[in-house]
């Protein structure tokens, strides 16, 4: 083979070998993530937890309260200026011996936080289906104060109820964050939350009909 030929090929190889090595890059990094994800949910919720549910009666109403307590990743990256979604669930159930537990009632609440690294401006949101309210706070600890709080919430009235045992459960999800332009056209592959947990009060008796 000539020289002339020789040069043209490895001009030619060259640029196809690095586009290879971009690709291959790219796909290790897609792993990388793929893998990170899997293993986020279970490793965050460890140290994640949920305060309550405290229950109170009152004025014939089921009222709820309970908190979130967060760890510091979770924390730190809402200062760095992610965006994070909340979203709390708190269901009444009705147990049963025979079948499994029956859901009666539930409202679900979703919390958006945003802060900013740059201005230091720290803003919330809160909307139950029906109402939406947006606040501005003037620290970072404010706002996650007013944000991690579901107070006095009513859930079911007892005169509706029927004379029974039952319990109220709260589940909380957490949206995933923002991910890099490449990663997030592989979306569908990864999952949803950044945590999912839950907990159950203490069974009570309630109820007026028979």
């Amino acid at each position: 083979m000539s020289s002339l030929a020789l040069q043209i090929t490895r001009t030619y190889v060259r640029p196809r070998r690095n586009a290879c090595m971009s690709i291959l890059r790219i796909f290790c990094a897609i792993l990388y993530f793929f893998a990170a994800s899997l293993d986020q949910e279970v490793s965050w919720a460890g140290d994640i937890q949920i305060n309550g549910p405290e229950l109170k009666f009152e004025d014939n109403q089921i009222r709820v309260t309970t908190s979130l307590a967060l760890n510091e990743k979770w924390l730190e990256e809402l200062r760095n200026g992610v965006t994070k979604e909340l979203k709390f669930t708190i269901d009444l159930f009705r147990v049963w011996k025979m079948w499994p537990d029956e859901f009666v009632s539930g409202r679900s609440i979703t919390r958006t936080l945003k802060g900013d690294p740059v201005t230091l401006e720290y803003r919330a949101s809160s909307n139950d289906g029906t109402t939406i309210i947006q606040k501005k706070f003037k620290s970072f600890e404010s706002m996650i104060q007013w944000a991690l709080l579901i107070e006095d919430l009513k859930i079911a009235n007892i005169g509706d109820l029927e004379k029974s045992t039952y319990f109220v459960r709260v589940n909380v999800e957490s949206k995933i964050r923002k991910l890099p332009p490449v990663i997030g056209y592989f979306m569908i592959f990864l999952p949803e939350n950044e945590f999912n947990i839950q907990k159950d009060s203490p069974r009570f008796s309630a109820g007026i009909r028979k």
